[in-house]
């Protein structure tokens, strides 16, 4: 690990040189929202941004993602042969991610890459990745990561932690990818800036005011919570319209779909949401969760609870807030946690 200073004059052209070495990403300003996009040559990052619309989940598990080719015409050969799809897995660098969206990564690994299975596509994209992390000097109002197990600061999953200090970036390299997106870049000034920092850190910490109760979560029986009578009115706003889950860097449910057009086809997967009335549609026309207040509990139920349970290493939440400022009907994550987390059947409280 080392620590190094890199002088915002040289942040352009060093970022320009890690190019030649990178496909590089970072956040841009799209009219009034920021979205990560590739970097031309030229092009920087906006690094005074607060954070993202959508989750960089999508560099990795792209929200429509061809896996198959083939057709059924005779005449061309291979015909009747599922083709693979070639996938892009050169070096990347995303560049100003932020710690929670880089620790969320971690989270969802644990669903494609378990003992018995192993996804070739998504951990292929993952690998491909360094993440040049940006520490949150002004969280927004509807952050609540220190509580949901990070920090504006925090460095799971990171490459890099820069943390922006003025007229400089102080670059924390915490891998061996790390290392190598420095010595790209041609930046090599050491520095001690640890004072600094943790004093940001600190004064950081301390704007995250929002904050979740988990402590009772995991010895909730399961069967109580799934009965509590507090989800009908968690439900009753939801139009089901499934922001939540395309903003949530921790969701990670898809479908695959083939497109056909004559004789040739495409088969691809495609983010889907269990929010959608079809999701749980099965062949046989049968839909265990058949209406809206059984699908919000399941989402509510599956990151809070039986993620819990299964790994007891904290909730399926990194805490970033997008689902609460980016709800329609302002259904909010943190008071569907607490409700849960505080619920007492014997005692008849249900929290508000």
């Amino acid at each position: 690990m080392k620590v190094i200073t890199i002088d915002k004059k040289d942040w352009a052209s060093g970022l320009e040189k890690t190019k030649s070495a990178f496909q590089v990403f970072g956040p841009v300003k799209e009219k009034e929202w920021h979205s990560f996009k590739a970097l031309g040559p030229g092009e920087q990052p906006d690094m005074a941004y607060n954070n993202t619309r959508l989750s960089p989940k999508f560099l990795v598990e792209p929200q429509t993602d061809p896996m198959f080719t083939y057709s059924l015409d005779e005449a061309k050969e291979g015909h009747h042969i599922l083709k693979e799809v070639r996938k892009d897995i050169a070096p990347k660098a995303v560049v100003g991610i932020r710690p929670c969206d880089a620790a969320a990564f971690l989270l969802v690994k644990r669903n494609f890459d378990t003992p018995q299975y192993q996804d070739p596509y998504w951990l292929e994209a993952y690998n491909s990745m360094t993440f040049i992390g940006l520490a949150c000097n002004a969280p927004c109002s509807t952050c609540f990561c220190t509580s949901a197990g990070g920090g504006p600061f925090n460095e799971t999953g990171l490459d890099v932690l820069l943390v922006d200090v003025g007229d400089s970036f102080v670059a924390k390299s915490l891998t061996d990818k790390g290392d190598k997106w420095l010595s790209a870049g041609g930046w090599a000034s050491a520095t001690d800036a640890s004072g600094k920092v943790e004093a940001l850190k600190q004064a950081a910490e301390t704007k995250i005011t929002s904050n979740v109760r988990t402590d009772n979560l995991k010895t909730r029986p399961t069967t109580q919570l799934y009965d509590a009578p507090f989800w009908e009115d968690a439900a009753f706003s939801c139009i089901n319209c499934g922001t939540c889950t395309y903003s949530c860097p921790t969701c990670w449910c898809f479908d695959i779909q083939d497109e056909v057009r004559g004789t040739s086809g495409i088969r691809m997967r495609n983010w889907d949401s269990c929010m959608f009335p079809m999701f749980t549609l099965h062949g046989s026309g049968h839909n265990p969760r058949s209406v809206k207040v059984q699908r919000v509990r399941q989402r509510f139920m599956h990151k809070l609870k039986y993620y819990v349970e299964k790994y007891d290493d904290g909730i399926q939440c990194v805490g970033c807030g997008r689902c609460i400022r980016l709800c329609p009907v302002n259904i909010d994550i943190r008071k569907v946690c607490n409700q849960m987390n505080d619920y007492d059947p014997a005692a008849c409280v249900c929290p508000a």
